[in-house]
């Protein structure tokens, strides 16, 4: 079995042995999932499934006990304290880990601004460093080391009140006024032609999601807004890729679109969304993905009637490595009989699309919206913008 760290593609599961699942162990070990006497042995068992659906679910992740690129990374960014390691900005080869979450939860603390706490030492988080450094008279060398840290620490928090990044976060749509013509967003349909999703019949996700993102792109352009599809017909992007993509146009907004499906348990059934957040709470949080999240989930439960499963905050790499707001959506389960009916039908599609669209509008419109969920239409909404 190959090192995920020098594999970052390698799968690790049930039955698997050899250095890799000594490397995953070792990391539970570390994040105090499993005893120190677990690093004697090399076999991926019950224990360690076990081990790694837990850290899975308290870190936010798809909790299926497998160990793919995005466990492995959490795994081994769990392991770093603050001061542990000197952490510097490094172009293509981005640092990341619980201590570098803890650096920027203490910068924004102190009113230096590092973009939201996702534990990746960015351009944003460089920046920041270095504004502390020059603010306290130390080399601004963008180097968290022991002389850095030790300021750190001897400072008093300047933001109260909240979590800064998502005041800050809040106060941008504040400021930015309810009109959305000339704002980006960048629609993400989930999966693609080489990797379709889930499969029932004739319906392929990766078409439904497809066709999601055009009926919202369309509804969207009418009310001025410039949109970006992660994919069309062709490639195959990862989830880092599409969310770097987001952040390379310096999105408003993206909108990742997916459906659910269970072949083992047919009756589940219903619309979530998700937003970035760590069900831990902290700092880590987009509290506008948040609204947005509710806002999706609740326009089209109002709308269609599907089962409402609720927004729920999670660390997938969709939505931790955006630097604008991003939501999730997953608009019903195509193992459910009347969820894929209804799902392959083109004027539910539609209505989820509408629906998505005025979510994306009540976002911006702050204390002008008025409107009870789900009676708005594409027309009042533009009515109400751009009313004198």
């Amino acid at each position: 079995m190959t090192d995920p760290s020098a594999d970052p593609s390698a799968l690790m599961r049930a039955g698997d042995r050899g250095d890799g699942v000594r490397a995953v162990r070792e990391r539970l070990v570390a994040a105090g999932e499993l005893p120190a006497s677990a690093v004697e042995d090399d076999v991926f068992d019950g224990t360690v499934e076990r081990a790694v659906r837990a850290f899975q679910q308290r870190r936010g992740m798809l909790v299926d006990g497998v160990v793919g690129p995005q466990t492995f990374r959490a795994l081994d960014g769990a392991r770093w304290l603050l001061g542990d390691r000197i952490l510097l900005h490094t172009p293509g080869h981005l640092v990341s880990g619980d201590d570098v979450a803890a650096l920027q939860d203490r910068l924004s603390s102190l009113g230096y601004p590092c973009g939201r706490v996702d534990g990746i030492l960015g351009v944003e988080t460089d920046e920041a460093l270095r504004d502390f450094q020059r603010g306290v008279g130390l080399q601004a060398d963008g180097v968290a080391g022991p002389k850095t840290l030790r300021a750190l620490a001897q400072l008093g928090r300047a933001v109260t009140g909240g979590a800064p990044h998502a005041l800050r976060e809040a106060d941008r749509v504040r400021s930015a006024g309810p009109d959305l013509r000339g704002r980006l967003v960048v629609l993400d349909p989930g999966h693609s032609q080489v990797e379709p999703g889930a499969v029932v019949g004739d319906v392929r996700e990766a078409d439904v999601t497809l066709d999601l993102a055009r009926r919202i792109e369309g509804r969207l352009a009418a009310l001025g807004v410039q949109t970006v599809l992660t994919r069309g017909l062709t490639g195959n992007p990862t989830q880092l890729e599409r969310a770097e993509l987001a952040n390379a146009l310096g999105a408003d907004l993206l909108l990742s679109i997916h459906c659910e499906a269970l072949p083992s348990t047919p009756q589940a059934h219903g619309v979530a969304t998700f937003f970035y957040g760590s069900p831990e709470g902290g700092s880590a949080w987009s509290a506008t993905g948040e609204q947005l999240a509710s806002l999706v989930q609740r326009e089209i439960v109002a709308r269609t009637g599907l089962l409402d499963c609720r927004s729920h905050p999670r660390t997938w790499d969709i939505l931790r490595g955006t630097r604008m707001p991003a939501v999730r959506l997953e608009a019903g389960y195509l193992s459910h009989e009347a969820d894929a009916a209804r799902l392959a039908d083109p004027e539910f599609r539609d209505t989820v699309a509408e629906a998505v669209v005025v979510a994306v509008q009540r976002v911006y419109l702050s204390d002008q919206d008025e409107g009870a969920t789900g009676t708005l239409r594409l027309a009042d909404v533009l009515a109400r913008v751009r009313a004198p």
